[in-house]
């Protein structure tokens, strides 16, 4: 038989997920794939049980359902402070996952070249690799994470057509600043790029940093995609629905792409969730204090447990510093976390272009007395002392 692509060879399962499934097989507190161990606020629920009884269980029109699209556009345009259209400027997508994916193959043809800031989300760079393109990885240097101008500079250099940008970082909790957006801006500019977004966290930044939606910047609506989901701020990883905001002659590429991708994301969903867009402010104002108290939380038993780690700006990982422990896998060590500590984690060289492998990420999407748990089995965690 013919052999299979080429572009998948070197794909593996993710290691995020992997590390969920070691955690059941353990019975480890999951710390390793970012989902809430709560659930959905009540009003959303109780929506989502009475669309059951309503004529929403087929087609929606498939770039996003009308009322789902409308509040959809008066949250992100009061958020972004940009009027955003619901006809022209929105698609609904499959989880931000379709949405990032529907973007790369609208902007990206066989050939091209993609910038993607290492570490970064593994789905960047499969893709990029799925689009036919080739990425350029450029780092973010641990513990801060801060990016060299020329390296990134260079990177465009090379002929990029796009750069990706996850902002708040996953999964090093890096919130860009308006000035390192700006300079990438200018980049864009100079060399003629799109730049794709990955916003998913943008609720979920701490004080004093501040969320900048990229496309907001002076000349870059019609250079960005902005891509996003629901799953993270309203406690639905499961439902599966995000989206992408763009110009409008992008946009209505994107729907094309979208079209052949999935059809369409859940109708039934799409109706429920309406209520939950048109949450006011003081959802928002709580979520992040919730999230704020647990980073707090996870941080300071970190700290009395004698655990280097980085403070998170936004969204809700902490990237945990092994080295001490004198191993040589970080997949191992996660794996022997989980079985011996209880206590499940990704090995950060999944998300490092570069040979790191003295990094793992926990997340904080965990209710106090679980993460208190945790805590207090990883204050056994020395038993991996080699």
């Amino acid at each position: 038989m013919k052999p299979l692509s080429n572009r998948t060879t070197f794909f593996t399962d993710s290691v995020i997920r992997r590390m969920t499934r070691i955690s059941n097989q353990y019975g480890a507190i999951n710390l390793s794939q970012g989902f809430p161990d709560w659930d959905p606020p009540r009003a959303l629920l109780d929506r989502l049980a009475a669309t059951a009884e309503e004529p929403v269980h087929q087609y929606s029109i498939t770039w996003g359902a009308q009322n789902m699209r409308q509040a959809l556009a008066r949250k992100q345009s009061h958020f972004m402070d940009r009027d955003i259209d619901p006809e022209r400027n929105i698609v609904v997508t499959c989880g931000s996952t379709e949405a990032m994916m529907a973007a790369m193959m609208t902007v990206v043809d066989p050939g091209d070249k993609v910038v993607i800031f290492s570490p970064f989300y593994e789905n960047y760079g499969a893709d990029t690799i799925l689009s036919g393109a080739e990425p350029i990885y450029v780092p973010l240097v641990p513990p801060t994470y801060d990016f060299d101008r020329a390296q990134l500079e260079a990177a465009f250099a090379q002929g990029a057509k796009a750069l990706v940008l996850c902002n708040p970082s996953n999964p090093c909790g890096k919130v860009f600043t308006r000035e390192e957006l700006l300079f990438i801006a200018e980049l864009a500019r100079k060399y003629d790029a799109y730049v794709i977004t990955d916003e998913v966290y943008e609720h979920l930044v701490y004080a004093p940093h501040e969320h900048v939606y990229f496309a907001t910047l002076p000349g870059m609506w019609e250079r960005t995609i902005s891509c996003s989901s629901l799953s993270k701020t309203y406690s639905i990883t499961g439902w599966r629905l995000g989206y992408t905001i763009a110009a409008p002659e992008v946009t209505e590429r994107i729907k094309q792409v979208h079209d052949f991708l999935t059809v369409g994301a859940a109708a039934p969903l799409q109706e429920a969730v309406v209520t939950a867009l048109e949450f006011g402010q003081d959802y928002y104002d709580q979520l992040l204090a919730l999230y704020t108290g647990k980073r707090d939380l996870l941080c300071k038993g970190l700290d009395d447990l004698g655990l280097d780690h980085n403070v998170p700006q936004g969204a809700y990982y902490v990237m945990v510093d092994i080295g001490r422990f004198n191993y040589e896998s970080d997949l191992e060590f996660c794996e022997d976390l989980a079985r011996v500590v209880g206590v499940g984690a990704v090995p950060g060289s999944s998300f490092f272009r570069e040979p790191v492998n003295h990094l793992i990420r926990l997340h904080f999407s965990r209710r106090d007395e679980t993460l208190e748990a945790a805590l207090e089995r990883l204050s056994h965690i020395d038993r991996l002392q080699r």
